[in-house]
């Protein structure tokens, strides 16, 4: 049963972990629905490694192109030569505020705001907001024609997704909308900016559990590795098919489900 759960989980996190649902509020609430006994820090860190190489598989080209052109703009003094240059320094401003705020806000979040009541808030206000931004923006602005405010302000709303529910998928997205950018440019966006942060935070976390000196004693790899395959395999199949969902549907469901979903916990909330 501790493999089947470890999948699951790691199929919830590859899942949530891209969908505008929120991967954080899902291993909160996932254990909570089943009584499940949490993981522990050393599960996380493996389903984030698993979402990270879901991501850093599937953008590959994307991000060897985006460094190579990066280094041909330094070397000719040129670093917003053209598109690939500019994307590429743009993900670096966005990636900043993120960075920052898990550095300084990371222990507040776990001492403070890991209640499934907080989730019946963030689900449900994220959930209005990713709504009235389909239909406010004008969905006019690609990829390409991204600007300087655009990285700014994505960046800062994925600062905001520390907080469980509201999903770093979803609240950037969300901003990319407001900002008129259409649904498949704001979600490659999103996937691609999320890249560097959930990378370093599968790092930071593994090098905490190093320095803690226990050289990985009492840890079930076997478990451990269903968990990381699950939301490997799973995260890689959910980036594809949600570019091309994007292409001709809403988020609409996804509003949906967010609502329904916060009206569920807190059903469970009140009954105790």
């Amino acid at each position: 049963m501790e493999i089947v759960s470890a999948v699951i989980l790691g199929i919830i996190q590859g899942l949530t972990e891209f969908l505008p649902v929120s991967s954080s509020a899902h291993l909160i609430l996932v254990p909570w629905f089943f009584g499940w006994e949490p993981e522990g820090l050393v599960f996380d860190v493996a389903l984030h490694v698993g979402t990270a190489l879901a991501v850093l598989v599937f953008f590959a080209r994307d991000w060897v192109r985006l460094a190579r052109a990066t280094v041909l703009g330094l070397r000719e003094g040129a670093p917003l030569g053209d598109p690939d240059r500019k994307l590429a320094w743009l993900l670096v401003v966005g990636t900043v505020p993120a960075a920052v705020a898990g550095l300084w806000l990371e222990e507040l979040v776990e001492a403070r705001l890991r209640s499934p009541l907080i989730t019946v808030f963030t689900l449900a206000g994220l959930a209005l907001l990713l709504w009235y931004a389909e239909r406010r923006g004008r969905q006019s602005r690609p990829l390409e024609r991204y600007s300087w405010g655009d990285a700014v302000w994505i960046g800062i709303s994925q600062a905001i997704a520390l907080v469980p529910g509201v999903s770093r998928s979803g609240v950037t997205m969300t901003t990319a909308l407001l900002r008129d950018s259409d649904r498949v440019s704001a979600a490659r966006f999103s996937f691609l900016l999320s890249t560097p942060v959930i990378v370093g935070a599968g790092m930071l976390q593994a090098y905490r559990l190093l320095a803690a000196g226990d050289g990985g004693a009492g840890v079930r790899w076997t478990v451990l590795l269903a968990g990381v395959a699950a939301a490997a395999v799973t995260g890689f199949l959910c980036i594809k098919f949600f570019l091309r969902y994007l292409e001709r549907r809403s988020f609409t469901p996804f509003v949906i489900y967010r609502l329904v979903l916060a009206a569920v916990v807190l059903a469970f909330y009140l009954k105790g």
